[in-house]
């Protein structure tokens, strides 16, 4: 019997995907997670102890959120409703909280809703569960790809425990590919499929922690299985034409994305050219758009190189314009230069720092006036008021450097906003303005003699 094909409630036959049919129904045949489901951990001693409570559950794709709430269900004995913020809105949500208070009110079951995806849920849906948490209408399980912390209500995150579920390691998905290859009753052993080792070890490096995306993988190639002496084999070409039409786990604008946009940020600003070589790979294999990633290289050569390497801002801003001119691949290779030389250049977030340190005096000072001496005398009215009278013309002075001139307002007069760092071309331009200073501190005690 094709085990993609069970029987339903009315005995009809329908398709069941490999990962739905082999999706595990205990703890036993869960795979993964051992940082939270193995003894002395709360949740496994809650599932155990058939004590469950609210829960968020928050992971990557295909690590077992699903799965995971429906085992609580089963072995606590409670009944299981699901609901899907990506489909369903006030209607479905209506109907399944009636379900859940007739449940209540026979004293048949209590009631775990699972909300899949419920990040998706806007403030106001999220604050409609909580009554019904609250009364124990519903014993509530939400999972979700993103940050609680950023995407779910503090009301609805004080109700809940959050529990992190991390990718599937290399291991764990050799696994799942083994019982996939053996399971008589839901797999492919009827199949008789061989797959070798380094088949094998190809697919669980692609699975890339998703162990729905092995299963997928798995399922195509089953079919395009060959047959050979009693056993069904599979061509390593076929293997490699079912994994270049998957991708690594990218999600544009979720966690990931931000995670590794930070990684490549810090490798750079961590001089470790490596590293940022791998992290823009990454993002490129991803589906990033080459362009935001040009466009966070050129904040790069500002943020944290500076002036140490002048040369940075415009080699990536000529990057930038490379790969727009040529596009991918070859424009990539663009983006990759801009990446290591600014891994490998000095460092110094100074003119940053300055930068933010004048926004900040901006706005604790407010509107102050500028100085009569830098005001620009255009007219003869600006004249008569004294508008540029004693400015000092620089390149009069010795050095073309006025000492003891001030171009700040009054209230302002000593402050310091720039302080170069010790690292690269930064060098050179803190010792003239050490010289500068000292020019100055000798024009004003010069002042106080005379």
């Amino acid at each position: 019997m094709n085990q993609s094909l069970l029987p339903d409630e009315d005995s009809s036959q329908r398709y069941k995907p490999l990962a739905a049919r082999l999706r595990p129904l205990n703890l036993e045949e869960f795979i993964g997670q051992g940082h939270l489901l193995s003894p002395g951990k709360s949740i496994y001693e809650a599932i155990q102890n058939k004590l469950p409570h609210s829960m968020i559950l928050w992971g990557p794709p295909g690590v077992g959120k699903t799965t995971l709430a429906k085992i609580i269900a089963a072995t606590c004995d409670y009944h299981f409703e699901s609901l899907s913020a990506v489909l369903d809105g006030v209607k479905e949500i209506r109907a399944t909280i009636e379900r859940a208070k007739y449940h209540q009110a026979g004293g048949s079951s209590q009631t775990i809703l699972f909300v899949d995806e419920v990040h998706r849920f806007n403030k106001a849906q999220q604050d409609a569960f909580l009554p019904h948490i609250e009364n124990g209408t519903v014993l509530f399980i939400g999972a979700t790809t993103e940050n609680p912390s950023f995407e779910l209500n503090n009301a609805l995150l004080s109700r809940a425990r959050v529990y992190l579920l991390k990718p599937l390691t290399e291991g764990d998905l050799l696994g799942v590919i083994e019982n996939a290859l053996s399971d008589e009753e839901r797999g492919l052993a009827g199949l008789n499929l061989d797959l070798s080792e380094s088949q094998r070890q190809m697919l669980a490096r692609a699975g890339d922690g998703d162990a729905r995306r092995v299963l997928n993988y798995l399922e195509v190639l089953s079919d395009m299985a060959e047959s050979q002496n009693g056993r069904r084999t599979i061509a390593d070409g076929h293997v490699q034409q079912v994994l270049e039409e998957g991708s690594r786990r990218f999600d544009k604008g979720g966690d990931s994305f931000y995670e590794q946009i930070s990684a490549l940020h810090k490798a750079v600003r961590g001089s470790s050219p490596d590293a940022a070589l791998y992290w823009l790979a990454r993002m490129l294999d991803g589906g990033c758009d080459p362009i935001y990633l040009a466009r966070r290289l050129v904040r790069m050569a500002s943020e944290d190189i500076g002036i140490a390497d002048p040369r940075a801002l415009p080699l990536t801003l000529s990057c930038w314009d490379t790969y727009t001119r040529l596009g991918s691949p070859e424009g990539e290779l663009a983006l990759a230069q801009a990446a290591v030389y600014l891994a490998s250049a000095p460092k110094s977030n100074a003119v940053y720092a300055a930068f933010n340190a004048a926004k900040q005096a901006v706005t604790q000072n407010g509107s102050l006036d500028v100085p009569l001496h830098l005001r620009n005398a255009s007219t003869s009215l600006s004249k008569s008021l004294g508008y540029g009278e004693d400015y000092r013309y620089a390149h009069d002075e010795e050095n073309d450097f006025a000492a003891g001139e001030n171009y700040l307002p009054p209230e302002l007069k000593d402050e310091q906003f720039y302080f170069p760092n010790d690292s690269g071309l930064e060098i050179r331009i803190k010792e003239k303005l050490e010289t500068f200073r000292s020019l100055n501190a000798q024009a004003k005690n010069k002042r106080y003699e005379d």
